[in-house]
């Protein structure tokens, strides 16, 4: 129960509020029992999770914490989104700070930036109002033209956004049957006799496996997650991907040759993808959740590479994952204009800001990591048995 109390004026009557001191809010962190704050207001989203666009986990992985920094970054109309809170407010937070040196600064100084762009189709917000266009394009561009669930990439991506490189929330890092990451990881499944691969031989392996993310595993989560969910909308237009490849190209190439082509690109896709998504992710910390503050969860997991005309181009902005971490609303073409910004609060505030001098070190960072994790957990399985 709430302890205490403050007298609400609502026309001519007044109603008390319940207080909650974080202490309780803390312990209402299961996916049966989940409060969220935001803005000092305690919210009760146990119910709530399941319709949530973003996902049940998004919510949950905030359970029983403040979750404001990241609802204010990844929701652009909060007007709209506010209609949904009202029903699940509770009560308030007692002697909630609203602001820490942080969020102050970046709303004062930065964040009134991101309103005043255009965002792009991966995050649901270039056409106003939100929901019905873009969700529409979305499906449209990633369904019909990459022959992927529109859902199953919101699921990912903004749990990755959300909570970056945190075990058991993340699922970029969820590659244990593969690839042990970070330094506890490993240290863990090292400890525990955990595992069937050689991970001391990851950094070899991983040059082998790459290739084969997206024709393979995306293709089979994908279909596993809309037919798991029965989302045959998504499937519909997953499906018109792979009629338009057989339709247009099938008379040429044959059914054999169109497989071998969506093999063939998938598998240079994949490469792409991976290097220039992990190249900000796998060098930096991956560890269980510390309920750390946005600003500085979002700086100890990611970095950038330094920007020229070609890394641009080549890595579609991704060298600006810091910025896009802090604002994944704002379109990539801005990045540039607010990094500077950052980097200065970075050095006000004493916070790293890691930038890789170019992309040949960038990539070189991922593999000597996977090394480091590898020979991490190497020590840890076979120490005491020599």
């Amino acid at each position: 129960m709430g302890k205490g109390g403050k007298k609400v004026e609502n026309g001519s009557e007044q109603t008390s509020v319940k207080s909650f001191t974080w202490e309780e809010i803390k312990t209402h962190n299961k996916r049966t029992d989940s409060w969220i704050v935001l803005d000092g207001k305690v919210y009760n989203v146990t119910n709530f999770m399941k319709k949530h666009p973003g996902g049940a986990r998004v919510l949950s992985s905030y359970g029983g914490q403040d979750a404001t920094d990241v609802w204010t970054a990844m929701h652009n109309d909060k007007d709209f989104v506010g209609k949904y809170l009202k029903p699940l407010y509770i009560g308030e937070v007692q002697d909630y700070n609203a602001y820490d040196y942080y969020n102050h600064v970046l709303c004062v100084r930065i964040l009134g930036t991101g309103w005043l762009v255009t965002n792009d189709f991966g995050h649901l917000s270039v056409f106003k109002p939100v929901e019905k266009k873009n969700h529409i394009a979305h499906h449209l561009i990633i369904g019909h033209l990459k022959g992927a669930s529109s859902h199953w990439w919101n699921f990912r991506h903004f749990l990755h956004h959300a909570k970056p490189n945190i075990i058991k929330v993340d699922p970029d890092v969820e590659v244990a049957n593969l690839f042990l990451l970070g330094e506890t990881l490993p240290k863990l499944f090292g400890q525990k006799k955990r595992g069937f691969m050689p991970y001391n031989f990851q950094h070899i392996y991983f040059f082998l496996l790459t290739p084969l993310l997206l024709p393979t595993y995306f293709v089979y989560e994908n279909l596993y997650f809309v037919v798991k969910r029965r989302d045959y909308w998504d499937l519909f237009f997953t499906l018109t991907f792979f009629y338009r490849l057989f339709a247009t190209l099938g008379p040429i190439l044959g059914v054999w040759g169109c497989i071998a082509l969506f093999l063939v690109e998938r598998c240079i896709e994949s490469h792409w993808f991976v290097w220039c998504t992990q190249m900000s992710h796998i060098p930096n910390e991956v560890e269980f959740d510390g309920s750390k503050d946005w600003f500085r969860l979002q700086l100890d997991s990611t970095c950038n590479v330094a920007s020229s005309f070609f890394n641009d181009w080549f890595s579609g902005h991704l060298n600006y994952q810091i910025e896009h971490h802090l604002w994944p609303m704002m379109p990539r073409h801005n990045f540039s204009k607010i990094a500077p910004l950052v980097k200065s609060l970075c050095k006000k505030h004493n916070v790293e800001y890691r930038c890789k001098p170019s992309l040949k070190n960038a990539f070189g960072d991922v593999v000597r990591s996977l090394d480091h994790s590898g020979e991490i957990w190497y020590n840890a399985y076979y120490e005491g048995l020599h």
